[in-house]
């Protein structure tokens, strides 16, 4: 998992940023794997504290802190079934099946893509959702160290981007890496045969053949099964009573692609946060709030997300990329306060998501008008040099052998 900014944040506000910190690995830039086995970074910003931090999710200690609190209880293995909107009643299973029930003011859906909690909501109010499955699915394998050495620089999300498909890496404290081949279904069925499996690999990862092994590749190629990725867009979070809400993937599920899923939904926390303290913990009024401000945020982070796809997959190996992250970088040294690169505000800010997307456009649309007057102003200057090189010797002959010779015979006569 990529920790940032946003999810610092969540994390600093509950006391636990340091511990979590001190569990991951800084990654600074890009490394991106050409398929004749070079290498070369995009970092992800200009500055020293432009980095993401690559997170086992095994060492994750969020719950841990938690169990800490005298505040918090945990209950494990306890499925939601039900709620009792009347008698404030949320109803679970145990692991054996055991109906238990909890009188609680309100209900938070943090559950996943496959939200409980959301549709028992829809039982009650109309809620929207709209969920796609993507044709790209994904696959995990792993890169062990060697001699308990990384096998390759640590400090960087590694990325062989393949146009349809790409493979990706992120250190690990233990000095693995885990590795996904993200991939449109169609490719992973064709892959029927070990002899199949390691062609590809082959083909479009050599580099990566040798540092993860062709056993390990073809054993966990086997042994695994693709991974459906699914995005949900739901409206709104809240029911109209105000004891009911969904965050996290239970509201908004993304791709992977931007590294935002965990952090947007600590980003959550954040802005329920607020709400509750701008409402005196009135829970109706907060949960109201909190879906006005985020229901937009949510929606553009999941669109954002399925941009990146493409830009991890296919753009970072075209030069127009390339020139315009060198523009964009040049204008937030000289004007950062005026000019943000999208990456930068989504990653390393808290500007809502909505407001990125609307200021990339505004970006887009500024370049565009300076494309346009650059072109403008250089056609003009071509049309004069034609002018100055091949219009005026055409005139200047017409003028002495057709206007001259007749403005002689004229006087003449």
């Amino acid at each position: 998992m990529a920790l940032s900014r946003r999810g610092r944040d969540a994390l600093a506000y509950v006391g636990c940023e340091t511990t979590i910190v001190n569990n991951g690995i800084a990654m600074r830039a890009r490394m991106i794997h050409e398929l004749n086995c070079t290498k070369h970074p995009i970092p992800y910003g200009t500055r020293v504290d432009h980095e993401i931090l690559s997170i086992d999710r095994h060492s994750f200690v969020a719950l841990a802190e938690a169990s800490k609190r005298p505040n918090i209880t945990i209950h494990f293995q306890h499925k939601f079934t039900g709620w009792e909107e009347d008698q404030k009643i949320a109803s679970f299973h145990d692991a054996s099946g055991n109906r238990v029930d909890f009188r609680v003011d309100a209900v938070i859906g943090y559950d996943g893509c496959h939200s409980a909690v959301r549709t028992a909501m829809m039982k009650l109010d109309a809620i929207n959702v709209a969920q796609e499955y993507f044709e790209t699915y994904y696959m995990e394998f792993c890169i062990p160290p060697k001699n308990d050495q990384f096998v390759m620089e640590p400090n960087y999300l590694h990325i062989w981007p393949r146009h349809q498909f790409m493979l990706i890496a992120l250190p690990n404290q233990d000095k693995s890496f885990t590795t996904t081949l993200f991939s449109p279904i169609s490719i992973f069925r064709k892959l029927k045969t070990a002899d199949d499996v390691m062609n590809f690999f082959r083909q479009y990862f050599p580099d990566a053949v040798s540092f993860i092994g062709a056993n390990e590749i073809v054993e966990t190629f086997f042994s695994s099964k693709p991974q459906p990725l699914i995005s949900t867009k739901c409206e709104p979070h809240a029911t109209h009573n105000g004891d009911m809400l969904l965050m996290g993937d239970a509201a908004h599920s993304m791709a992977p692609f931007y590294a935002q899923g965990m952090n947007s939904a600590f980003e959550d926390c954040l802005v329920l946060f607020d709400k509750l303290k701008e409402n005196n913990f009135d829970f109706p009024k907060a949960f109201s709030a909190y879906n006005e401000t985020r229901v937009r945020d949510t929606h553009a982070i999941v669109d954002l997300s399925m941009y990146n796809h493409r830009e991890m997959t296919h753009y970072v190996t075209l030069r127009s990329f390339h020139w315009r992250k060198k523009i964009d970088n040049a204008l937030y040294r000289l004007f950062p306060r005026w000019w943000i690169p999208l990456y930068t505000m989504v990653t390393f800010t808290r500007i809502p998501y909505h407001q990125c997307m609307a200021l990339r456009k505004r970006q887009d649309r500024i370049l565009q008008i300076v494309r346009g007057i650059g072109y403008s102003i250089v056609g003009i200057l071509l049309l004069r040099r034609f002018a100055w090189t091949t219009i005026k010797p055409f005139i200047m002959r017409f003028f002495v052998d057709k206007v001259l010779p007749k403005v002689v015979t004229d006087k003449v006569t």
